[in-house]
């Protein structure tokens, strides 16, 4: 990002805008609806958040807007006192990605072509929130990208991506005990989002797609890591 006095933002100078940030466990949801909280869960977003600590902001304008983002650029001063312009892009609805675990350890991937990159992106299935519930907005998005259901979920982690461009807050379900959506799957979701594929692969096996550069999508990659965590697969 390129202040309005021609220096770089310091929150890009120090590869802000490239990393996603990371929040604690949040609730664990079973078949029967009971919620407990999850060790390390946290109510809402940090308490910080809305005072910018060291930055100061004496304007505000919205320069593009539509259904799903809003983009603002904030007349700001900087905590080394200088004066610039902060790029801001505002997701209107949190995000929700599912990490689907079959009974046999087997985690399920989706595969589309993204139009930003133009490329093939191996993905677990993912989506907006739509305004809904985040838990309702997850069992939504595995049915219509891979015709499952799951009868266990569990929200192990959130977090916030590109925070240094962009206000996206992100939420992490482990969905287990998987089986098809009933009265069948008439595959619309699939066509909508142009995914081509889905299918299986051992969670170790999926973990080596990330280290051989397969799955490149940085929430993907954040999303099998709690997943991991939560399931203590590293050591």
């Amino acid at each position: 990002m390129v202040a309005d006095d021609g220096r770089r933002d310091r929150a890009d100078e120090s590869g802000a805008a490239g990393r996603a940030g990371v929040g604690g466990r949040g609730p664990d949801v079973t078949a029967g609806g009971g919620v407990t909280a999850g060790v390390g869960a946290t109510a809402g977003r940090d308490a910080t958040a809305g005072g910018h600590a060291g930055w100061t902001t004496t304007g505000s304008r919205v320069v593009y807007e539509n259904r799903w983002i809003r983009v603002r650029e904030d007349d700001v001063v900087r905590p080394d006192g200088g004066a610039g312009v902060y790029g801001v892009v505002e997701v209107r609805q949190p995000s929700v990605f599912v990490v689907a675990l079959t009974d046999d350890d087997e985690v399920v991937l989706v595969s589309q072509r993204r139009y930003t990159t133009g490329a093939v992106s191996v993905e677990v299935p993912a989506g907006g929130t739509d305004g809904e519930d985040p838990l309702v907005a997850a069992r939504r998005e595995l049915a219509e990208e891979t015709g499952l259901t799951a009868r266990e979920w569990t929200e192990v982690g959130r977090m916030d991506a590109l925070n240094g461009i962009a206000d996206a807050p992100e939420h992490v379900f482990l969905a287990r005990g998987l089986a098809p959506v009933e009265g069948g799957d008439d595959g619309r979701g699939r066509v909508e989002e142009g995914i081509d594929s889905v299918r299986t692969v051992p969670f170790a096996d999926a973990l080596r797609l990330v280290t051989d550069g397969t799955i490149r999508d940085g929430e993907t990659i954040a999303a099998l890591a709690f997943a991991a965590i939560h399931l203590r697969r590293f050591h």
